[in-house]
């Protein structure tokens, strides 16, 4: 039998080699690799609806498709990277955002060139309609995105969700008022008053946590009626003044009235949820009623940007920004 070495330079040899401090860099960097990876997948694994916590159940008849709580701003807004059952309302409004920031900006190059008589009131206006629009677009795109953070984040993003609908509300009245009152500057004056008004009182009743309990429920949504039907009355002023074929021209009232319907037809498909109530689970990903009632927005957004063009066309050929 050999002798064992017991010998300090025999035990020496035989102890295990420290690792290099590059070795153990890399382990680590492939550790945190790993963890980032399954942090990832966590994060963009959908979700059913049995699978949601309370605060996030909204819509029944959406049955998969959920992101889960991301309780990270950065894991929110990097699920526009991926495909979920927010993905189209986020996206939807996000891109009409940017159309309307746009096309604000090539109206504003071609306002002055295009007529001697456009003065800064016509930029003025229209300024207010664009602004209204980005905002409700932009601040709707956000609260879609942001809306699994958290229950806190969720609750002030639907804040500034209805805050962007009071804003293309108010927006798009000031052009037509603006226009279609030119030569009664008084009414127009209090119909814009009036509006603002009403927008200011609907921007409290989001915000202010007294008015969002369920007993002012009645209030709030009597505040956003009334905001929505005040333009009735401007136009029912309007024809009376002037009658139906002046009102067309002035105020490009069946414009007017059509983007009024499509705001209309687009609510109603929301609320009442169709058509995923007729088949749930068929329209998670594509074509709820949510999604459909974004792109009715952006149409009536559109075809109210186009009808205040040709109310601004006639504003400075036919009357000649005169009465």
């Amino acid at each position: 039998m050999s002798a064992i070495d017991t010998s300090p330079n025999g035990l020496k040899n035989r102890a295990p080699k420290p690792q290099s401090s590059s070795s153990l860099l890399e382990r680590v960097e492939d550790e945190v690799v790993a963890l980032e990876q399954k942090a990832e997948h966590l994060l963009t694994t959908l979700l059913h609806w049995d699978d949601l916590p309370p605060w996030r159940r909204d819509n029944a008849y959406i049955l998969s498709g959920y992101r889960p709580d991301s309780n990270s701003y950065r894991a929110s807004f990097g699920s526009l990277g991926y495909l979920h059952n927010e993905s189209v309302n986020i996206w939807s409004h996000l891109l009409g955002a940017a159309f309307f920031l746009v096309a604000g900006f090539f109206l504003h190059r071609e306002i002055r060139p295009r007529y001697a008589s456009a003065s800064q009131a016509d930029v003025v206006v229209f300024s207010c309609f664009f602004a209204g629009a980005v905002a409700c677009l932009g601040m709707s795109a956000t609260y879609h995105a942001i809306s699994n953070h958290s229950p806190a984040v969720a609750k002030w993003g639907n804040k500034l969700d209805y805050s962007g609908i009071v804003f293309l509300i108010v927006g798009s009245y000031v052009p037509a008022l603006y226009y279609g009152f030119f030569c009664h500057p008084g009414l127009m004056t209090i119909y814009l008053n009036t509006i603002a008004l009403l927008g200011l009182g609907c921007g409290a009743v989001s915000w202010i946590e007294h008015f969002r309990t369920p007993a002012w429920r009645p209030f709030r949504a009597g505040m956003f009626v009334a905001l929505g039907a005040s333009g009735v009355v401007p136009v029912l002023h309007g024809l009376r003044l002037y009658g139906a074929e002046v009102m067309e021209k002035r105020m490009s009232l069946s414009w007017t009235a059509l983007h009024g319907v499509m705001y209309i037809l687009g609510a109603v498909l929301y609320a009442v949820r169709w058509p995923e109530r007729s088949a749930p689970g068929k329209f998670d990903i594509w074509g709820s009623s949510h999604q459909i009632f974004h792109f009715f927005v952006v149409a009536a957004a559109a075809t109210h940007f186009y009808g205040m063009a040709r109310a601004f066309d006639y504003h400075h050929t036919v009357m000649g920004s005169q009465c």
